[in-house]
């Protein structure tokens, strides 16, 4: 039994209505692809698989390595943990209209808060800020698009995915100094 009860607020119900009033199949299904890619699952195998090739193949890029599997084992464990000290209940066990449009169940019901798929990708953003312009627009693009397929799916409210992606962001920013200050020293090393 979780410690502390979390209530959607109106925004996010009425969202939420909305959404189920207006979804269709074509929809939830691309929004059911779309959210693997931001999976604590899939993320890890990728994050170790880059780690791995990273320490066998490209040792300059071990500092981001390092700092991308850290970045995503910490949001991996961090919204179990805090699921277990908050309860919500998801959006599509309390919108009954959703599933007369199909919309899936999604998860534990009353593990809404916060949306660790979007903890995930509010890091990746963050993370992001330490790559040129061109490709760190197109991973926050993304990343936000990815998130908000938790709300499309109705698997997560408006606000808890806003503090899964603004947690992501905590995480990855206090994590930068720990994995990543041998990179940055080493820079300021070189003439």
């Amino acid at each position: 039994m979780a410690v502390v009860t979390v209530k959607p607020t109106r925004i996010d119900t009425a969202i939420a209505n909305e959404i189920a009033d207006h979804t269709n199949s074509g929809l939830e299904q691309a929004a059911q692809t779309l959210t693997w890619a931001a999976d604590e699952h899939v993320l890890l195998a990728l994050a170790a698989a880059g780690w791995l090739y990273a320490q066998l193949r490209r040792p300059e890029a071990r500092p981001a390595a390092n700092h991308i599997l850290a970045m995503t084992l910490a949001t991996s464990v961090l919204p179990h943990a805090l699921k277990s000290v908050f309860d919500q209940t998801r959006p599509d066990r309390t919108t009954i209209r959703g599933h007369q449009n199909g919309v899936p169940f999604s998860g534990r019901p009353r593990d809404a808060f916060p949306s660790g798929h979007a903890m995930h990708m509010g890091a990746l953003a963050s993370a992001a800020g330490l790559l040129p312009t061109r490709p760190r627009r197109a991973i926050r693009v993304i990343a936000v698009a990815l998130s908000l397929t938790r709300v499309a799916l109705l698997a997560h409210w408006p606000s808890d995915v806003l503090a899964g992606f603004s947690l992501g962001i905590v995480v990855e920013r206090l994590l930068r100094p720990l994995t990543l200050a041998r990179r940055q020293h080493h820079r300021r090393m070189q003439p």
